[in-house]
């Protein structure tokens, strides 16, 4: 997706009470949901101008561009709103896994009859991921 000027985007978003909406990264070719995260004004903004993600951290109060310690990116393809702007939708080109745990996305624990299940495997092992 080329630079998008985001002024006018800002204005359609709603915002929460803390300045931010939710954002769901789509893998743009396959449709799998790979996570959901937390974008405030100036993520938004940067994602626009840059063509990558960028999301705000709430635990590190501070903006989080995905793939920053992993490599991992997500570069942006296409940035939907939804009908009452409180919630993006961010068709990505994910590189590698999307999950913090080395899963290809965050979605990996199922409800079943038995009880939860992990229906995803570990593709990079955390400590690699994050070279600890």
């Amino acid at each position: 997706m080329s630079a998008v000027d985001p002024a006018a985007t800002l204005q359609q978003l709603a915002f929460n009470a803390d300045g931010l909406v939710p954002a769901i990264a789509q893998q743009f070719d396959t449709g799998e949901v790979l996570m959901m995260a937390w974008m405030n004004r100036e993520a938004v903004a940067e994602t626009l101008a840059t063509g990558r993600v960028c999301y705000w951290s709430r635990s590190r109060q501070g903006l989080w561009r995905k793939g920053e310690t992993s490599g991992q990116q997500q570069r942006l393809v296409d940035f939907l709103i939804d009908c009452d702007g409180d919630t993006i939708l961010l068709k990505v080109d994910q590189d590698g896994v999307a999950c913090h745990t080395g899963r290809r996305t965050c979605f990996y624990t199922a409800a079943r009859p038995d009880g939860l299940t992990e229906v995803a495997m570990v593709q990079v092992s955390p400590e690699e991921l994050y070279k600890k």
